[in-house]
């Protein structure tokens, strides 16, 4: 069978190339043959899916601040127990961006590698010459700063911002030493991962991203993970009789799901 092709108007994110990264089985099925199955990512279920609907709900709480609903309007809303400590540590957070302008949910793109690399930013914070990424997480555990370094989230936003954030910064393209990214934990509020940049990083990550991206649209075949602990936090498992039983939840490591990105409010790049 041959597998399909890669749509000619094909757009990457960090979800699908780190799919790829992970298994690239897993991205043909799901970005090439849409496939869908029922298996469920992590144990126990119930308990899995209400975490990540709250993370998705806490996320736009934090975006409706940002824009300058009122605090005391929205804590109305953390109706749950996580959602409620998660707001509560988020107000008792400083998080120095005074004199900063903030973009919040905002969607950068850029060409690359005769594709599209669209990234949504949960957060973006500037000022002349300094450009703060700053992204919620609601993991049950604290993440690996090891771990954080090396996923393709890390990689692609700051990446992406040095090539499309120029209109950000009146114009002028930020230098990659003037980028970095923050990832705040909101059960783990006072252990943020900050992670600086430079003109090394850039170039070697850049060229790495091009070469990914060249590899998955050359690709004639997408072999399963050599790494079947990953399996069990896949919704593929069973279609690829990788096993029935889900991983434990509080153990997943997995980035939860993207928002749906509409393309035409994107911020277009020229090039």
């Amino acid at each position: 069978m041959v597998p399909p092709a890669l749509p000619s108007g094909f757009a990457f994110s960090q979800s699908s190339l780190q799919d790829y990264s992970d298994c690239p089985r897993r991205f043909e099925l799901r970005y090439l043959q849409h496939l869908q199955w029922p298996a469920v990512e992590a144990e126990p279920v119930l308990d899995n899916e209400r975490r990540q609907q709250e993370g998705q709900f806490f996320h736009r709480l934090v975006q409706q601040h940002v824009i300058g609903v009122p605090a005391e309007k929205l804590a109305q809303l953390a109706s749950t127990p996580n959602l409620r400590r998660w707001w509560e540590n988020y107000l008792g957070v400083d998080f120095n961006l005074s004199g900063y302008a903030k973009y919040t949910e905002m969607t950068l793109s850029a060409p690359l590698g005769g594709y599209r690399l669209l990234a949504k930013y949960d957060l973006l914070a500037v000022q002349t010459g300094k450009a703060i990424i700053l992204d919620w997480k609601t993991y049950a555990k604290r993440q690996r700063n090891e771990w954080m370094a090396a996923r393709l989230q890390t990689r692609v936003y700051r990446a992406l911002l040095v090539q499309a954030g120029a209109y950000l910064n009146g114009g002028k393209p930020f230098e990659p030493e003037q980028v970095e990214i923050t990832y705040w934990y909101a059960d783990f509020p006072s252990e943020p991962a900050r992670f600086p940049y430079n003109a090394a990083q850039f170039k070697r990550e850049g060229d790495a991203l091009v070469k990914l991206v060249g590899d998955i649209s050359t690709a004639a075949e997408f072999p399963k993970t050599d790494d079947e602990k990953k399996c069990a936090y896949c919704v593929y498992r069973s279609y690829c009789e990788r096993g029935v039983t889900a991983g434990e939840g509080e153990d997943l490591e997995a980035e939860f799901a993207e928002p749906d990105i509409n393309l035409e409010q994107i911020q277009e790049i020229a090039f």
